[in-house]
């Protein structure tokens, strides 16, 4: 690290940056009791960016020799030298780095074996299949461990470093009944082996979600009340966070243009970024840039406090980075009141239809027309009644925030964003 941000010096770069990572894993996945797969992977690898003033250059390299080391250098070197001028480029301001790094525990290495991963597999995978005789085919049980060191560091002084894991089961079963065939699947993921789910409980909830799917039906075209379980309101959430990215708004490409202040949900919905979870799976003490990642309300009350930037996006705004150099960190999605318990959200829901699968990538970022591939149950009265499979709800994303009409107690923390159930009030379900 050092070593390459001194040749960057030596070959005339007025800034540079470089990040080293290191990381090694095991993945092994079984299918009706046989081994399908079992992987190795070590990757290691170095990227070097260099500012000549304000044109940038960047080479990476996976080998780490000095001789590599100098030649990758001299190629983002070369490479800035022929770039054009770009006023914002530059590395982070000094102020922004992170002085103190917090131990976030992301490191828990799991000595695991093959062997062992091949039994959890087997054994997450016959707990789904053992839940129903109709449950007769499977897209296999799945272990997998990941381990990653990364260092940053720049020529401002900053360097600085951590290791983090993440360790998963998943499991991928098929119910099959007169001539129909529905597929569905559950995992667990988590810094610590410990916190992940019990292997058979996964495969058990595979088997029942599976199961749940036989007799599905389509809908007639409608308008109705539309509810996201907590892994599907995760990706309604990311098309926000989308739209409120730097880069979107500097390119005038999103929905939510200049929304910062305005009213974007409801005022019972709050948003919480917590960087500094422990174990949590996306906890960072720094960003990309090595900027310091803090705790902040993104949206509250409904009202959006807001983007989320970078330095170089920032700049573009006439803003300052909020920390948010890769990504956003640990948001978590929350009703005022704590939400409804799962029974209660559904009694709010009434009559409508549950969305558990989306498909499909039917999203207009730039005016936020939705339009998606779903299934899941109708409800009425406040119970689910039956499967519902192959029809599409639309809307436009910007209308269906302001009409989130309940939120549920049943955070999901499978992800950088911790969502629950979210209930919009009125969506276009097309079908037959």
């Amino acid at each position: 690290m050092s070593f390459a941000l001194d040749e960057a010096r030596r070959q005339g770069a007025s800034q540079s940056e470089a990040d080293v990572s290191v990381s090694r894993g095991l993945s092994v996945s079984v299918r009706l009791g046989e081994v399908d797969t079992v992987e190795y992977q070590r990757d290691r690898g170095l990227a070097v960016t260099v500012y000549f003033g304000q044109r940038k250059g960047s080479a990476s390299t996976a080998d780490l020799g000095r001789a590599a080391v100098v030649e990758t250098v001299g190629k983002a070197c070369a490479i800035a030298r022929y770039t054009a001028e770009d006023p914002y480029a530059g590395l982070i301001e000094p102020e922004a780095l992170a002085r103190d790094i917090p131990d976030l525990d992301l490191d828990h290495p799991w000595d695991l074996a093959p062997e062992r991963a091949i039994e959890l597999a087997r054994g997450c995978e016959a707990a789904g299949l053992a839940v129903d005789a109709r449950l007769r085919n499977s897209e296999g049980g799945s272990v997998g461990s990941q381990r990653h060191t990364g260092v940053y560091g720049n020529s401002l002084g900053f360097v600085a470093g951590y290791s983090a894991t993440s360790h998963s089961l998943s499991c991928s079963l098929i119910a099959e009944e007169g001539g129909e065939m529905q597929r569905d699947h559950w995992y667990s993921v988590a810094r610590d082996p410990a916190d992940l789910e019990d292997a058979a409980e996964v495969g058990r909830v595979a088997g029942e979600r599976a199961r749940a799917r036989l007799g599905a039906r389509r809908l007639t075209t409608r308008k109705a009340p539309v509810a996201f379980s907590p892994d599907m309101a995760r990706g309604l959430i990311g098309h926000f966070i989308g739209a409120i990215r730097g880069t979107s708004q500097y390119r005038k490409a999103s929905f939510l243009l200049g929304a910062a202040g305005s009213q974007v949900f409801p005022a019972f919905l709050q948003m919480h970024e917590r960087p500094h979870l422990p174990k949590g799976l996306a906890s960072s003490p720094f960003d990309q840039e090595g900027a310091a990642t803090h705790d902040r309300e993104l949206v509250r009350d409904g009202v959006l406090d807001g983007y989320v930037l970078g330095s170089y996006s920032a700049r573009r705004l006439g803003l300052k980075s909020t920390g948010n150099a890769g990504g956003i960190h640990n948001l978590i999605v929350a009703a005022s009141d704590g939400g409804l318990q799962p029974q209660a959200f559904l009694a709010r829901l009434d009559t409508g239809f549950l969305v558990t699968e989306l498909m499909g990538q039917g999203v207009n970022g730039v005016t936020g027309d939705y339009s998606r591939g779903a299934s899941g149950f109708w409800v009425e009265r406040g119970a689910i009644q039956y499967p519902v499979h192959e029809v599409t709800i639309a809307g436009n994303l910007k209308r269906m925030y302001l009409d989130i009409a309940a939120a549920g107690s049943d955070t999901d923390v499978r992800g950088a964003i911790r969502t629950p159930s979210l209930l919009v009030s009125e969506m276009t379900i097309a079908g037959e």
